[in-house]
């Protein structure tokens, strides 16, 4: 069981002591992205810039006239700073952050917080009655008011879950299918290479895929609580 989840394991045994050194993967992000400002016109920096004309898009139409500037790409660095994340841990020897709660709750964790904290400081009114559904009977209010306000909390520890969750699923399942290796025949050990190669291309879908459900979910988030403020201003 050590084995199996040591690619998970933040510290390494150094000197007899342990130190938390595997989150300095982070950083490897700073090595890739220079390369974008002295290649001029290469298919690297035009694959990166259709990716950022496609979550523009998407973005906008969540938002549309309702978003302040910059808002947009701070979602766009949201996405290429957990799709990248994701890739690195794909890479033997390579600390997979984006598998733990800590990682994945402090991104949306602050995305969240501040902006139920800043309507509750400046919309304070519209924030608490949006979690009674207009029409709703006088008898459901105190339970209709329970589900609101648990489904508002719930929703960061939901997407870092998420995030986390299948991410872990995915490395274990490659650990466990190829610590097979040596145990099998030929013939099966051929199949189970052809099995990993299958998974791996999975993973990179769902490395991509999560980090786009990651960051729409939470723009989607955020243009809720902006539209009931602005609902209510115009009422």
């Amino acid at each position: 069981m050590t084995n199996l989840f040591s690619s998970f394991d933040p510290t390494i045994l150094v000197l007899e002591y342990s130190i938390r050194i595997n989150w300095l993967s982070s950083v490897i992000i700073i090595f890739i992205f220079p390369q974008l400002y002295w290649l001029i016109g290469s298919q690297l920096s035009k694959s990166f810039n259709k990716i950022i004309f496609f979550l523009e898009v998407e973005l906008l139409a969540i938002f549309r006239s309702l978003g302040t500037p910059g808002r947009v790409f701070f979602f766009i660095r949201v996405f290429f700073f957990i799709v990248f994340s994701n890739f690195m841990g794909l890479f033997p020897y390579i600390f997979t952050r984006s598998s733990h709660l800590r990682f994945t709750l402090s991104l949306a964790l602050p995305i969240w917080l501040g902006r139920i904290l800043m309507s509750m400081v400046y919309q304070y009114n519209s924030l608490f009655a949006h979690l009674v559904p207009s029409g709703t009977p006088n008898i459901l209010m105190p339970v209709i008011v329970i589900i609101e306000t648990v489904s508002r909390i719930i929703r960061p520890g939901t997407l870092s879950i998420r995030l986390a969750a299948n991410i872990i699923a995915g490395h274990l399942l490659l650990t466990l299918l190829g610590s097979q290796g040596p145990n099998i025949r030929l013939l099966t050990l051929i199949l189970l290479i052809g099995a990993l190669i299958l998974l791996i291309i999975l993973e990179v879908g769902v490395a991509c895929i999560q980090s786009y459900v990651f960051t729409i979910l939470s723009s989607l988030y955020i243009n809720e609580l902006i539209r009931i403020s602005f609902n209510k201003k115009i009422l």
